[in-house]
């Protein structure tokens, strides 16, 4: 995605002014269908399944697609899931759902709570909350199919696997998404956050920082412990690489240019006695700007280069960015759409101020069109519960957030009553201010 490129404006997708009308008619519905969401996501967090083996859960995806009267295509793009509900001319909206879990032991305590282990014994849990995406985004095309005299264009529900590999939105459009049923007007997406329940963020330009994977090999030559002058260490050699990495953020880049350089694995040797020929570090960088990607890159080969020079070591290291990420840029326009419709379902109250987050998705791989951008709008839902944000310390959302349970921990046990309804009803006010009105005859 050229990001230079002016993103052209959806024909008949502006907020109409009967939104909230049409949302009380569309969302009748939905006390019907959250029994099923209900019973949905306590399956899916009860039976996780890891990125690139989510066949249980995009099978019973497909089939709640398919019984409401979706056009549903499985195994596109690995186990993603693709269901279309055509009504009548209007834009096509792309509504995604990421269905991978996490190797997180769980330890919330839940009667539900995950005892899947893989057949290495490695603990899997739905510590990132893609349980709730997945039942709201069924719920939300459950809502949607019920209520075809409210809206008009095209439902695109797409059930994506292997976010947290950030490989599962490329594969999907690698394997034809967008060739084979159409490239959306726009895509939507939210992800579950630990603000409190019935709250909702936007954030304008980007939501959260583009990412990259890094691999250095360091060699050394090998000795007994006992006699390190006769070795190049590569452990000293990767733990000078290590403390000189972190001078990257500090001191190569200015404090108005957010960046992130995290040394997340380092393996070398496996006895006490024995000094290893190598060293293996991974790390993950993560920047808001695709330029300040390319020159925090540039900086962590230098570092390697340089320390192993300094050390002596028999031959340069390898650096080998593993993995990309984009940014995930909110489009102006769709973004305050979205935020509008939020805004006038739920009350200006429930919306808190956007802050930038430094994790990364996949999701801004769905803007990269065929012929030209499409605009994406990606925002959190709160799923904290009101008794556990009321005893976290703190007074501000800021200080609260870091006392309660947040993706990536095994104690993240969103509120469920709370975030499967708020969920299902933002991501389908969402839609509704993407789609053309319907003919519903509906009380203002």
């Amino acid at each position: 995605m050229n990001e230079a490129d002016p993103i052209p404006p959806v024909p008949g997708t502006s907020v109409p002014s009967g939104l909230k009308a049409r949302a009380r008619h569309v969302l009748q519905h939905l006390d019907a269908v959250l029994p099923d969401v209900d019973a949905l996501y306590v399956d899916l967090h009860e039976h996780p399944e890891l990125s690139g083996h989510e066949a249980r859960t995009a099978s019973k995806v497909a089939l709640r697609l398919e019984a409401e009267g979706y056009e549903v295509t499985r195994d596109v793009g690995g186990h993603g899931v693709v269901g279309l509900l055509r009504n009548g001319d209007g834009p096509t909206v792309l509504l995604r759902g990421d269905m991978d879990a996490l190797p997180v032991e769980e330890k919330t305590g839940l009667p539900y709570a995950s005892r899947v282990r893989t057949e290495d014994g490695e603990p899997v849990m739905h510590a990132c909350g893609h349980d709730v995406h997945t039942a709201c985004l069924v719920g939300t095309a459950a809502v949607l199919a019920r209520s075809r005299d409210a809206w008009r264009g095209t439902v695109m529900v797409v059930g994506q696997p292997a976010e947290e590999t950030l490989q599962g939105a490329q594969a999907m459009l690698d394997a034809g998404l967008y060739a084979r049923f159409g490239t959306p007007d726009v895509v939507l997406g939210q992800h579950t956050a630990p603000l409190p329940v019935g709250t909702f963020m936007h954030r304008e330009g980007v939501a959260m920082m583009g990412s990259a994977h890094v691999r250095l090999r360091l060699f050394g030559r090998g000795a007994h412990g006992a006699q390190p002058e006769l070795s190049v260490d590569p452990v000293v050699l990767g733990a000078s690489v290590v403390m000189r990495l972190q001078t990257i953020v500090s001191r190569a880049l200015s404090p108005l240019e957010p960046a992130v350089v995290t040394v997340g694995a380092f393996q070398a040797g496996n006895r006490a006695n024995v000094i290893p020929e190598e060293a293996l570090l991974e790390l993950t960088v993560r920047t808001e700007d695709a330029g300040v990607q390319d020159r925090v890159l540039a900086a962590i080969e230098r570092i390697a280069k340089g320390e192993a020079a300094a050390s002596g070591a028999p031959k340069p290291p390898q650096v080998e960015v593993l993995e990309r990420t984009p940014v995930n840029r909110n489009d102006p326009e769709l973004l305050g759409r979205v935020r509008d419709a939020h805004a006038e379902w739920f009350g200006r109250d429930a919306l808190v101020p956007g802050v930038l987050g430094t994790a990364s998705e996949d999701f801004p791989f769905f803007a990269r069109g065929p012929e030209h951008p499409v605009p994406t709008a990606y925002w959190y839902m709160g799923i904290t519960s009101p008794e556990a944000w009321e005893a976290a310390p703190g007074t501000t959302p800021l200080e609260k957030v870091a006392h309660v349970p947040g993706p990536h921990s095994g104690h993240y046990a969103p509120d469920r009553e709370g975030s499967l309804r708020s969920g299902c009803e933002s991501l389908t006010v969402a839609a509704l201010a993407c789609l053309h009105g319907g003919s519903a005859s509906v009380d203002h």
